[in-house]
């Protein structure tokens, strides 16, 4: 959704390209690359010219060194890249808010008043903040006045039940239906009370008047106003009318991660005052996270967000298992499986195209509009499952009896050469465990950083010696256990993002061929053609 802002920011920083200062000329051509893509990304007008001005100020007669020293090692700097923190800076301090994004009531169950016209995502919004402040192990009450809307009270009973959140509803008026909410959840001990109010297709007096009385009777701690981000500039308007007649805390912003140019963002905060505070990023209750200025302005810039992204990783991976399987593959041992446990984790943490854009370095190398296939994880995951259990654990049979990809092909509905393709990504993401099992280097600088590693480097030591043995688990291994196609992070194998296109990016020297095998012995043939048949016997009794 970033594609509009961050193109003039990657276009104001090509400008300047080579330049050592920063003059009055050189950051009006750069400033007018931003303010083109600001205008069409829905940006107020008024928002625009007062960004500009202030970058501009910040920017004028900056002298930029060349060479910078930081912990003891020298890094170049760019006339581009002081204009870029210039950016960040003030995009971070114009979205930005300070203290909690939801302020508790002295006594009592706090109360979060949800406003906004229909259609904005206010109802799923409730439950999705519900769920957020029940996982913190608070007691939420979740209260459905929305007497306006067909079936409004039924949708949050249901997000209710999937989520095992309470609802509470009654037949009476929405005035009515909040104050008693209010006094069962204070009489039950809830810690919050979030209320789904009425919404319209625009703003009229009868739906304000009806906001302001339940405002009046149960004076909630917060007022959030939900606005759909792809309203653009009337979202903008919206809000201030509402905010006028409200006075809002703070804003919740829907569908981020749809086509959205992201200008209402941006403006908000500058027209109403109230900050953005919450972001819903797609359909399901996961999918809703309390709003970083910083990650926003790093992800408008396309320097990607390290801290959104670690937070989806922690929404989907199980710990524990995750530092079994990075012992695993520390120790040179992956399996097909773990490449479909992989891609099965990448398709829990969300869209191919939303995790890109998390990725530092990555955002920017995808040209813009281009849309990553989603799909591609169900077609990996169907090549692995039309696999035996013996070809997910030695896949080099695939390149041995090529009739086993045929068969594959047929059971996965791909062609023969996806197959290949597959099992060529696997293999290079293989060879790469493989080394860094075998080089001491790295392996053992990463186990150096864990606790348990130091065992870990002794059980290895002894194997070389023919004294076996194991060793303790590694509680606290750091890093994304060998996800496909995202490096930078320890265990994380490759640079290959199923659906990117992107061949993975081994680590060290390559050995020889990945398919080139030894010739086998007549007995060793007699012996596969053995366990072939055995195979298809035991298919023919699964039949059965």
């Amino acid at each position: 959704m970033f594609d509009a802002l961050s193109k003039g920011f990657r276009n104001a920083k090509n400008r300047l390209a080579g330049l050592q200062e920063l003059d009055g000329k050189n950051i009006d051509t750069a400033l007018r690359e931003v303010r083109l893509s600001l205008l069409e990304a829905d940006v107020d007008l008024g928002v625009v010219k007062s960004f500009l001005a202030s970058v501009k100020e910040k920017a004028l007669g900056q002298t930029v060194q060349v060479e910078v020293k930081q912990g003891g090692q020298k890094h170049k700097v760019a006339a581009g890249d002081v204009f870029v923190k210039i950016c960040h800076d003030e995009l971070v301090a114009r979205m930005s808010h300070e203290g909690e994004a939801v302020a508790l009531a002295d006594k009592g169950p706090t109360g979060i008043m949800m406003v906004g016209l229909q259609g904005s995502g206010k109802t799923t919004s409730c439950a999705k903040l519900g769920r957020l402040y029940a996982k913190d192990g608070k007691k939420v009450l979740l209260v459905a006045a929305d007497m306006q809307r067909p079936a409004a009270v039924e949708q949050l009973k249901i997000l209710g039940q999937q989520l095992d959140i309470p609802v509470f509803n009654m037949p009476a008026s929405p005035v009515e239906i909040c104050k008693k909410g209010y006094e069962e959840a204070k009489k039950l001990g809830y810690d919050l009370v979030i209320y789904d109010t009425a919404g319209r297709l625009a703003i009229d007096e009868a739906l304000m008047k009806e906001l302001e009385a339940i405002k009046d009777e149960v004076r909630p701690d917060n007022i959030f106003f939900t606005v759909d981000a792809m309203i653009g500039q009337d979202a903008v308007r919206t809000a201030k009318t509402f905010h006028d007649r409200l006075a809002f805390t703070g804003v919740v912003m829907t569908k981020l991660d749809g086509d959205a140019r992201g200008g209402a963002a941006l403006s908000v905060k500058s027209i109403t005052g109230a900050p953005l505070l919450f972001v819903g990023l797609g359909e399901t209750p996961d999918k809703f996270e309390e709003f970083r200025a910083d990650g926003m302005a790093s992800r408008i810039l396309g320097m990607g967000d390290v801290v959104g992204l670690m937070k989806d990783f922690e929404e989907v991976v199980d710990k524990k298992k995750a530092e079994e399987d990075a012992l695993r593959m520390l120790q040179g041992e992956f399996s097909l499986d773990d490449f479909l446990n992989q891609v099965r984790m990448i398709k829990g943490m969300g869209s191919l195209n939303e995790i890109v854009d998390k990725m530092p370095g990555l955002g920017g190398m995808i040209p813009a509009g281009t849309q990553l296939d989603d799909k591609e994880l169900d077609r990996i995951e169907a090549i692995i499952q039309s696999m035996t259990k013996f070809e997910r654990r030695d896949a080099y049979s695939m390149v041995r009896e090529p009739e086993r990809v045929k068969r594959i092909s047929k059971g996965s509905g791909r062609k023969p050469e996806e197959v290949q393709a597959l099992l060529q990504q696997y293999l290079m993401m293989k060879q790469m465990m493989d080394a860094m099992s075998q080089q001491g280097g790295l392996l053992n600088s990463l186990m150096g950083m864990v606790p348990g590693g130091k065992q870990l480097q002794m059980a290895r030591a002894m194997k070389k010696m023919g004294g076996g043995g194991g060793f303790p688990g590694m509680p606290g291994m750091g890093g994304f256990p060998g996800m496909p196609g995202m490096g930078g992070f320890p265990g994380m194998p490759g640079m290959g993002m199923p659906g990117m296109g992107m061949p993975g990016m081994g680590m060290g020297q390559p050995k020889p061929s990945m398919t080139k095998m030894k010739p086998l012995s007549e007995a060793e043939k007699n012996a596969k053609k053995r366990q072939r048949k055995a195979e298809r016997d035991a298919r023919k009794k699964t039949r059965k």
